[in-house]
């Protein structure tokens, strides 16, 4: 009886409700567990109560099946138990309403180890890396920036060589070199101030004593006042293509074993400062995040990287397995 009326709602939902085959053949699938597990209680279809439910969740979700694949399987379940409500009539309340799936875990941020972030940026500035001495200073500047600051790419892209502020156009970034900082235009058109270290700030200058000498147009066509910080050799605002472009074949060159982007820079700063100085707040300032919400997230990564060096530092920390 009950495979009888999985059957008829499999068959409805292709032929009235156009479901694609590959969804039903997944409903299939999580009809038929549900229908073990009822055969497993001795629980008759129409007598299935949310407990139960909540029940085989947690030993689903125990057992290592994802957030995500007991989301699809209690969405098969819901709707087929909605259809017995309405067109079968079979039951007055649908014990899967009030049932939510276990919550998905955001990935953890990939980030550099400090030997493998140092080792990346000062690779930018190796000749035999990159023989263009343009491309050497310009990228060398770039990627110092990125990790010195933990600017977004978009960010430091929009930084001007001298900031601009008229009725037609204000900068969105620039850097005091005075001051040791770089002023920038985040999400929500909040501007924050970061500090930028030494080594970035030797890198940008020996970047413009370059960007001058060259002999072409350094402004955008149609705004001559602007003077974008990084520029491509026709004299443009570089793009985030090619930057994204330029660090994962620098990563590949400088020997690191994993695919580097700009954001894992600044997940590696968020990183790294907070090892260094365990202050939240202030790597939230500096990253400029709206709640520490999303700031802590790299508490996780600093307690990952002190759980290593336990395990690699502590006699007793690693598992007989793994004695020899």
């Amino acid at each position: 009886m009950d495979q009888m009326l999985a059957q008829e709602y499999l068959r409805e939902l292709h032929v009235v409700r156009q479901v694609s085959p590959h969804t039903i053949n997944a409903y299939e699938k999580d009809l038929k567990i549900l229908f073990e597990k009822l055969q497993e209680s001795h629980t008759e279809i129409a007598k299935l109560t949310s407990d139960q439910v909540r029940s085989w969740v947690g030993r689903l979700h125990s057992q290592g099946l994802a957030p995500r694949s007991i989301a699809r399987t209690l969405s098969a379940w819901r709707g087929f138990y909605l259809w017995l409500a309405n067109q079968k009539k079979l039951i007055a309340h649908n014990p899967l309403d009030d049932i939510k799936a276990p919550k998905r875990l955001k990935p953890l941020p990939k980030a550099l180890s400090v030997e493998g972030a140092i080792n990346l940026v000062e690779s930018a500035a190796k000749k035999d890396i990159q023989e263009d001495e343009f491309l050497r200073a310009r990228n060398k500047a770039i990627f110092e920036l990125l990790y010195s600051s933990g600017l977004r790419l978009s960010e430091l892209l929009g930084i001007d060589l001298v900031p601009v502020q008229s009725k037609d156009y204000e900068s969105s970034g620039w850097i005091d070199f005075e001051s040791g900082e770089v002023m920038v235009l985040g999400k929500g058109g909040k501007r924050r101030t970061v500090p930028v270290g030494s080594a970035a700030l030797s890198a940008i200058q020996d970047w413009i004593s370059i960007y001058k000498a060259r002999p072409i147009k350094n402004q955008q066509q149609g705004a001559e006042h602007i003077q974008p910080l990084f520029i491509n050799k026709q004299g443009k605002r570089v793009s985030s293509r090619t930057v994204q472009k330029h660090l994962a074949e620098l990563a590949v060159r400088a020997g690191l074993p994993t695919h580097v982007h700009p954001h894992m820079l600044r997940h590696s700063f968020a990183s790294h400062v907070l090892q260094s100085s365990g202050d939240l707040r202030a790597v939230q300032e500096m990253l400029g995040h709206t709640s520490i919400t999303s700031t802590q997230i790299y508490t996780a990564l600093d307690f990952q990287h002190l759980a290593q060096a336990y395990d690699h530092a502590h006699p007793r920390a690693k598992s007989k397995k793994r004695e020899t």
